[in-house]
């Protein structure tokens, strides 16, 4: 009798013993500058357990000025990048390195032209021939692309130190930007509302906050790419359609410096702008690329003289881990 009730209560426990929770896929993320509104979908998925859900336990590595994230993508240190345009992909193309874009969660990168009100620079069309402070990373890409589309020439570039004081001293001072950043602070330093005119709204094409992977990763982790594809747009979705706040407590944790007042007013942009939704991204879903946008973009770039016509962009990127609706509850306000 004492055996038989030794082994009931073996059974017993062993029934009784929780099952262990499935192993989740451990995934790092890097992001290409310091913890923003403008990463807020993937602190989102964090925040909010949407990568746990996919099993996935994700690692936001913030970028910054000395990181170089790539090399830490191909080295094997980083699972995935967050890439800033179309012009990453066709650089990586030239050089040969074996990246591939998967997704591309801002439909319209935020770059700006930014211009004092009330002395004539409100359309781009007025900015020719005009002084224009611009980094030397807008002067290969965007800049490119205003000299075609609207005659810029290069001897109207004057050089842009990431700093406001510039433009807030010269009522003639025009300068570069992101839709989210600078016009906050010339409205909070300089008490104005400055012209802003968002590039994507007049042509400019680009895709911008590309999720970038090995070409590698891609092949032979399929559904992890996947995965982390799917719960980065719901994350999106959630920050921009449901309460940010807990996406925004892990910016800020990040990065102290970061203020609740500029994160409102980047998401408010992002909103208005239709940065994450709005052509593709209303029908397809957050993210979606299409073949036709690439081919384009491409031949923008190649008639710029910026690529050799010849250059095979065929693997840097992917479209079988987009366009399939998710994020689709997400609309704009």
């Amino acid at each position: 009798m004492l055996r038989r009730w030794s082994w009931f209560c073996l059974l017993l426990g062993i029934g009784l013993l929780p099952v262990e929770a499935e192993a989740l896929d451990q995934v790092s993320f890097g992001t290409n500058w310091k913890a923003q509104a403008e990463h807020g979908g993937f602190y989102q998925a964090v925040a909010t357990g949407l990568y746990e859900r996919h099993g996935l336990a994700v690692t936001i590595r913030q970028g910054g000025p000395q990181a170089n994230f790539r090399q830490l993508l191909l080295a094997g240190k980083l699972d995935f990048y967050m890439a800033g345009t179309m012009f990453s992909a066709f650089n990586n193309a030239q050089n040969q390195i074996p990246t591939v874009m998967v997704a591309a969660l801002f439909q319209k990168e935020p770059v700006i032209l930014m211009a004092h009100p009330g002395v004539g620079h409100d359309r781009l069309e007025d900015l020719k021939g005009q002084p224009i402070m611009i980094s030397r990373q807008v002067e290969l890409t965007t800049w490119q692309w205003l000299k075609a589309a609207f005659g810029y020439s290069d001897d109207q570039i004057r050089p842009y130190n990431f700093n406001p004081a510039p433009f807030l001293a010269d009522p003639q001072a025009i300068q570069q930007g992101y839709v989210t950043s600078e016009p906050f602070a010339i409205e909070q330093q300089g008490g104005f509302k400055p012209v802003v005119l968002l590039l994507a709204d007049h042509g400019y094409d680009s895709y911008s906050t590309l999720i970038e992977t090995t070409i590698e990763t891609a092949d032979t982790k399929a559904d992890l790419v996947q995965r982390f594809v799917d719960a980065s747009i719901e994350g999106w979705a959630s920050y921009l359609q449901g309460d940010p706040a807990p996406g925004n407590a892990l910016i800020k944790q990040d990065n102290p410096d970061m203020t609740d007042a500029q994160i409102a007013y980047s998401i408010a942009q992002m909103k208005a702008h239709g940065i994450v939704l709005s052509g593709q991204a209303l029908t397809d879903g957050i993210g979606a690329m299409s073949d036709q946008r690439w081919r384009e973009f491409f031949a923008f770039a190649t008639q710029a003289g910026l690529y050799p016509k010849d250059l095979d962009i065929s693997r840097t990127y992917r479209l079988d881990f987009v366009n399939k609706k998710v994020g689709l509850g997400a609309r704009p306000n």
